[in-house]
């Protein structure tokens, strides 16, 4: 694996010195609370890496702790199926879980990919449907969807797993993977499939991005803070702060492949939920974030959207990165439009293939 030493970091999980800090408000993006327990005014990079810390921790009492890395299992990659198409090859495979399972995936490999001529990599993650990974290949009733197919058409090496519960990994049992969260669990998988971008030798390691609609947006978000192998973001329909999500009714994100802490230990009250949304976008600063957010999404609401876009351009203006904030708004409901998409691409071939 040609980054797996410098990935050992803090994906065993952040290391917990002392109690994680409350802060009374989490749409305060100025504000980090010092070694002696008091608020201070942010005012510098270093000020804001003590409080993304925090963010990561607080991130972790609600969806569990980000899984150690340092002992995993071979990938044993499985191919099941394989089909040439139009400029790419893709393959129905399936690899080692790290945790005694298997992720089943659709792997593009674009025909100009080569061990002399790398080329980006695709994590692209599939929205709510049972046929999973079928989505993002344009399997599903809905059109716009088929942003994995899409990337690979572009040139792009993309891998596209099933989220445990969904197309391949419908039988999952979230009660007994050992995970305090079906979100983790997906974190999990989702770091594997970078191990099998990672290991391939026509594949650029250096530059991986992560896609998602839907579940898939938030679930990009989720594993670009978790793992800088993600060197850009694009979520489309994928968050709006806890209390802009039905007026503050959190039910939607306790089921078990979500966060069930969210019930059991923060009893549905977004003022007592340890991180929010806004706080893991600005996390991913400096890396480039693009989101997509249509006026109409019935799910997540584009006016907590719009309020937490300039608090997150603060922290961006904080490393000097001001373009690699960008947000689109649609005149349309929870859909990811071809022209947005066409948008979100070029946004990935900027911070992937620069200069293309």
């Amino acid at each position: 694996m040609k980054t797996a030493t410098a990935l050992v970091f803090l994906l065993a999980g952040v290391a917990h010195g002392e109690e994680t800090p409350e802060y009374p408000d989490h749409t305060d993006l100025s504000v980090y609370t010092s070694a002696v327990g008091s608020l201070k005014p942010i005012t510098g990079i270093a000020d804001w890496e003590i409080r993304r810390r925090h963010i990561l921790e607080g991130f972790e009492s609600a969806a569990g702790p980000i899984p150690n890395r340092a002992h995993l299992p071979p990938l044993d990659l499985r191919v099941e199926h394989t089909e040439a198409r139009d400029g790419y090859l893709l393959q129905t495979v399936s690899l080692d879980d790290g945790a005694g399972g298997r992720i089943t995936a659709f792997l593009y490999r674009p025909d100009k990919a080569t061990k002399a001529q790398p080329v980006p990599g695709i994590i692209a993650l599939h929205p709510t449907h049972p046929i999973g990974k079928g989505v993002v290949d344009g399997r599903g009733e809905l059109p716009n969807r088929a942003y994995a197919k899409e990337l690979a058409q572009r040139g792009y090496a993309v891998i596209a797993p099933d989220y445990p519960s969904f197309g391949g990994l419908k039988d999952h049992d979230f009660g007994t993977d050992g995970f305090k969260s079906g979100t983790m669990k997906g974190i999990a998988n989702h770091m594997r499939c970078l191990d099998l971008l990672d290991s391939l030798v026509w594949v650029d390691a250096d530059r991986i991005g992560a896609i998602g609609h839907s579940l898939g947006g938030h679930n990009a978000l989720f594993l670009g803070l978790c793992d800088p192998r993600i060197k850009a973001v694009v979520t489309s329909c994928g968050w709006t702060p806890f209390h802009d999500y039905f007026g503050g009714k959190l039910d939607g994100w306790t089921s078990d492949c979500y966060m069930p802490l969210l019930r059991t230990q923060y009893h549905l009250d977004p003022n007592r939920v340890p991180f929010d949304f806004h706080e893991l976008i600005a996390a991913l600063a400096p890396r480039p974030f693009f989101t997509n957010s249509p006026l109409h999404d019935d799910n997540f609401d584009v006016g907590g959207v719009v309020k937490a876009m300039p608090k997150i351009a603060t922290i961006y203006q904080l490393y000097g990165a001001s373009e690699n904030l960008e947000a689109r708004y649609p005149n349309a409901a929870h859909d990811f439009p071809p022209e947005v998409r066409e948008e979100a691409y070029r946004f990935l071939d900027s911070a992937l293939r620069p200069g293309r």
